[in-house]
């Protein structure tokens, strides 16, 4: 079964870096084409395309359009260093249990409020085009979520953080992963994200505020409510 949209392209992604990662692919080399990475993988075509952008971005690969050997994507650089770390981290965190993930992003999210509360003047104008996003009438769960991850993601890059924004970005897709799976046990998805989006909205009043105690308290609720509202808590172990 395809992978759902949302997702997709994350596949595609990771993919290609366990390859450059384990040695398989290296400078010079060539990727399969969109068309057959789509097909190996059981995703359209638009994802393919979507993950080359990433790594295009990333300075990793090099597309060309049209027609010839000089066609397609090929990879120009091996990830050294910190995106070394990053990547690995990003391909590690997909066996990570829920409960390690919960618990570290709780660590982290508490750094991340904690900090931005106290700055004179938090730079929260990327959370604010997310927020706006996830107002946007007919998101899907997955869409919706995919935006979520996003906004934890934007607050984390503001924070001045720069470690901190890292190992958020590396466990960006497990802790997405985890919670698009509890989507499906929420009986009420339009209420469910309008609760998430008052929760949001709260949480961003209260780093403006500079109430880093109210905001610690808000994002801890924010995050320990949905797993418990999807089932997930099971798994999961509180923090000291």
């Amino acid at each position: 079964m395809p992978e759902q949209p949302a997702r997709a392209w994350r596949a595609v992604l990771e993919h290609i870096e366990r390859d450059l990662l384990e040695g398989r692919i290296g400078p010079g080399d060539r990727l399969a084409s969109e068309r057959d990475l789509a097909a190996d993988l059981g995703v359209g075509r638009s994802s393919v395309r979507e993950a080359f952008r990433v790594l295009e971005v990333l300075g990793l690969i090099r597309t060309s359009t049209g027609s010839g050997p000089q066609a397609g994507a090929i990879v120009i650089a091996t990830p050294t260093g910190g995106m070394s770390t990053l990547l690995r981290l990003q391909v590690a965190a997909q066996g990570f249990p829920l409960a390690d993930v919960v618990q570290t992003r709780l660590l982290l999210e508490d750094a991340v409020v904690t900090a931005l509360a106290g700055q004179s003047v938090p730079d929260l104008a990327a959370a604010h085009r997310v927020l706006d996003a996830m107002d946007a009438a007919g998101l899907t769960s997955a869409e919706f979520l995919a935006l979520d991850a996003q906004l934890h993601l934007a607050l984390a890059e503001s924070s001045g953080n720069t470690v901190v924004a890292a190992i958020m970005a590396g466990l960006r897709t497990s802790i997405e992963s985890y919670v698009q799976e509890g989507a499906s046990a929420i009986s009420d998805w339009d209420a469910m994200a309008e609760v998430l989006r008052s929760e949001h909205r709260a949480i961003i009043d209260a780093i403006t505020a500079g109430e880093a105690s109210t905001a610690r308290s808000l994002v801890r609720a924010h995050i320990t409510g949905y797993y418990t509202a999807a089932g997930l808590t099971r798994s999961t172990r509180p923090i000291d």
